[in-house]
Parts: C-alpha cells; sequence; structure tokens
C-alpha cells in the first residue's frame, strides 16, 4: 500500500510543482511586458478642478454678509448669499470667483470675490485610486507634485501579502497606458530610484503574491 501511495504522490507533486512554475512565469512574463512608470511626469501648469463634496470659502470685499463657506453639492452646485445653483465642478476656484462676481453685479457694484477651496475630494478625474494589497485601498485627491511615495504613505503602506514589485499604474492622462512601478523596492527596501510622479486619474493596481 506504501508503494502504491509514493507511485501517486510523486506523479502528483511534479504536476503541482510544474504548475506553479508555469504560474511564476505567466506572472514573470506579464510584469515585464510593462514598460516602467516615468519618473518624471509631474504638470508644471496643473490647477485644481473642483469637485463635489470640496468646500468653498467665498469673500466678498467689504461684503462680508455676502461671504460664506459652502459646500460643493453631489451635483457639482452651490448656493451662497444672492448666488443661486451656480455650477462649479470641473471649475478653478478663479473661475468660480469671476462667475460669482458676474452674479453679485446684479445687486453690488463692482464685487470683488476670491475663493479658496478649504477642503477637497475633487471629481474624478483628479483622483488617485489605490486598489488591491495596500494596507487602506482608498481613492486620494491629487496634490502637485504628488509621487507614489506619498501614496504608499497615504495608504498605510503594502500588505503582508502584497507582491509590491508586479504593482501596475494605470495612467488616464496617457489613453489608460500601463506601466510596471517597483513598490517593493521603494517602501521595504528604501530603493528611492523607485519612486515616480503621480498624474491626476491615476490608478495603482497592487496584485498579491503566489503563496
Amino acid at each position: 500500500m506504501q508503494t502504491h501511495t509514493s507511485a501517486f504522490i510523486r506523479p502528483l507533486a511534479a504536476v503541482l510543482g510544474l504548475g506553479a512554475l508555469v504560474l511564476g512565469l505567466a506572472g514573470c512574463a506579464s510584469t515585464a511586458s510593462l514598460p516602467p512608470a516615468p519618473a518624471s511626469a509631474a504638470k508644471s501648469d496643473y490647477e485644481y478642478r473642483v469637485g463635489p463634496g470640496d468646500t468653498l470659502q467665498i469673500t466678498v470685499w467689504r461684503n462680508p454678509e455676502l461671504s460664506s463657506v459652502v459646500p460643493v453639492r453631489p451635483d457639482g452646485k452651490l448656493s451662497a448669499p444672492l448666488v443661486d445653483e451656480l455650477v462649479a465642478q470641473g471649475k478653478t476656484s478663479q473661475q468660480i470667483a469671476r462667475d460669482v462676481e458676474k452674479l453679485l453685479g446684479k445687486y453690488v457694484r463692482d464685487p470683488v470675490v476670491t475663493v479658496v477651496v478649504t477642503s477637497f475630494v475633487g471629481p474624478y478625474s483628479e483622483q488617485i485610486r489605490v486598489v488591491g494589497a495596500a494596507a487602506r485601498p482608498q481613492f486620494l485627491p491629487y496634490k502637485q507634485n504628488m509621487t507614489v511615495l506619498d501614496v504608499m504613505i497615504a495608504v498605510g503602506g503594502l500588505t503582508d501579502f502584497a507582491d509590491g514589485n508586479k504593482a501596475t499604474l494605470v495612467r488616464a492622462a496617457e489613453g489608460n497606458k500601463h506601466y510596471g512601478v517597483r513598490l517593493d523596492d521603494l517602501v521595504n527596501r528604501g530603493d528611492i530610484s523607485a519612486n515616480v510622479d503621480m498624474l491626476p486619474g491615476d490608478i495603482l493596481i497592487i496584485p498579491q503574491g503566489w503563496f
């Protein structure tokens, strides 16, 4: 009985070992096919676009009664004193200020308005999304000069089961082009050469390793 069992286990182990080898090679091949993410990609002329969930401080010079702090509603609009149903989504704070001035100009002579984004979520096109084997997968509002290291700090790093060096960066700004990023080298080995710039709309996909 022992002889028959051993004869069965040996070919089974060989098959399982071959299967693991094939899976491992397939994983390596898929990673090797991705070009590395460019180290520098930040836009020097980047301007933040307001989105639902943001909070805006609207200040009307010499008219404190018209100044207010307002949220941008889920429909992308805001309401303020003498300003109703103004579309804010997708605009810069300067553009919103000029729109408010036009509306207030019906009631106030030569209004001077400033708009500051005091807390922000941003539209989807401005967000960085992290999925997979991060400690806290989530979306983050893009900030100018943000790098993948900043993103990893915000999401709490990698899980114990993450295969960080096989992570993929999907870049919406380049037609969803896929790049490879070396998160293990960056986060766990301190290899700063693996740090790369992020762009608005980037998606970071972190796979789990095979065990």
